[in-house]
């Protein structure tokens, strides 16, 4: 790694500390990097730090070398205007779309892009401890050796007293019965003072209303959360497509076509084969 892009990580490592409030935020936000770290890298002082740390570092405050033009596609605008909406009025609200549609790359952006807005990645193999452990982290925040109890405090707390927050919680399908009843309690102690928006592929749907039918526990206080309703984005179309690929350098007529051609409609898929055509 040269001292050019260890450069831009370090322009990309400033502006995540201004999005995350101060440099102790951003490093305890951060795994496996110390504030020491954060302020060595910030300050140049950097022969020391290994190639690893950077490599870390670089892929949690989101920056690449790879050069990828982000095209703001429907739902991607659509994206942006739900969770705006969110967080201005602290809604609450269930995004539901195909896998690659762009639903992970937009709430990314906007967490970037904004402050006081926190990004959860959610994994099926999560509890109610790691979920709060997860979103303590998010926030700036060092639990080390709290409870259960101490971290749900420590949450609504500084929720609380920050300016219109929201929790976007990235692939909520993933989740287990028991974080989602969790979420029942977060929206009960942050109603009116926190935004939560939930994305999903439409296993999530599926999933709260067949629980419905079944009357299952918590299922009817999470429809009603989220205004029981689920809302639908749209999915990619050729024209995304075709905006991705001139954007990102692909102008041949033809070569387009065989972009929209293979995609299956996948956002993650029209990447790979525009790498392709641009390696080949």
């Amino acid at each position: 790694m040269n001292n050019s892009e260890k450069t831009k990580i370090k322009e990309a490592l400033a502006d995540y500390c201004e999005q995350k409030g101060s440099q102790n935020k951003a490093a305890n936000s951060l795994k496996g990097a110390s504030s020491a770290v954060v302020s060595k890298i910030l300050t140049g002082d950097w022969d020391l730090i290994a190639a690893e740390m950077w490599r870390n570092i670089a892929s949690q405050i989101g920056y690449s070398s790879t050069e990828w033009v982000i095209v703001e596609t429907r739902d991607f605008q659509l994206m942006n205007f739900l969770l705006k909406d969110a967080q201005e009025f602290s809604n609450v609200l269930a995004v539901v779309g195909d896998a690659g549609s762009g639903k992970s790359l937009a709430a990314r952006n906007y967490c970037n892009a904004n402050k006081m807005v926190f990004n959860l990645c959610c994994n099926e193999y999560w509890n109610r401890k790691m979920f709060m452990q997860e979103l303590l982290s998010a926030m700036g925040r060092d639990c080390s050796g709290y409870t259960v109890g101490e971290m749900m405090y420590e949450i609504i707390k500084y929720l609380k007293v920050m300016e219109k927050p929201l929790i976007i919680m990235d692939e909520a399908d993933k989740l287990s019965d028991q974080v989602l009843y969790f979420f029942i309690s977060l929206y009960n102690s942050l109603e009116g003072h926190c935004g939560i928006v939930m994305c999903a592929t439409d296993h999530l749907e599926k999933r709260i209303k067949k629980g419905l039918k079944l009357n299952k526990k918590g299922y009817k206080e999470i429809y009603s959360r989220i205004g029981r309703k689920f809302i639908q984005l749209q999915g990619v179309c050729s024209r995304d497509i075709s905006q991705v690929c001139l954007a990102n350098g692909i102008e041949d007529k033809a070569q387009i076509k065989e972009v929209v051609e293979d995609s299956e409609y996948d956002l993650r898929r029209v990447a790979r084969k525009i790498h392709a055509i641009k390696n080949l």
